[in-house]
C-alpha cells in the first residue's frame, strides 16, 4: 500500500513540474525565463535522481553481505585478489 501512495505522490509531482514548465514558458514576466530554466532542469534531473536512487536501493537490498565477507558454500571464506599473490611461486627461488 505504501508503494502505491509513493507512486501517486511521484506522479503528482512530475505532473506539477510539467505544468509549471509549460506555464513559465507561456507567461511574459522578467523572471519567467529564469523560472522556466529552473523548472526545465528540475523536470529532467529530479526523475533521473529518483531512478538512480531506486536502482541503488534495489541493488543494496539484493546483497546480504559484501562478496569478500561471505563464506563459500564449502564453508571457506572467499578470497580477495591480494591472497592470490601468496599462491604464486617466488621467482627468485626458481631453478635456473
Amino acid at each position: 500500500m505504501k508503494k502505491r501512495i509513493f507512486a501517486l505522490i511521484g506522479v503528482f509531482l512530475l505532473l506539477a513540474m510539467y505544468v509549471s514548465t509549460m506555464v513559465f514558458a507561456l507567461i511574459d514576466s522578467p523572471r519567467a525565463a529564469e523560472m522556466f530554466r529552473i523548472s526545465l532542469y528540475c523536470t529532467i534531473v529530479v526523475p533521473v535522481i529518483i531512478y538512480a536512487g531506486m536502482l541503488i536501493y534495489k541493488n543494496a537490498q539484493d546483497r546480504k553481505e559484501l562478496p569478500f565477507d561471505a563464506p563459500d558454500p564449502q564453508g571457506e571464506t572467499s578470497r580477495t585478489g591480494d591472497d592470490e599473490a601468496d599462491e604464486r611461486p617466488d621467482p627468485s627461488s626458481a631453478e635456473k
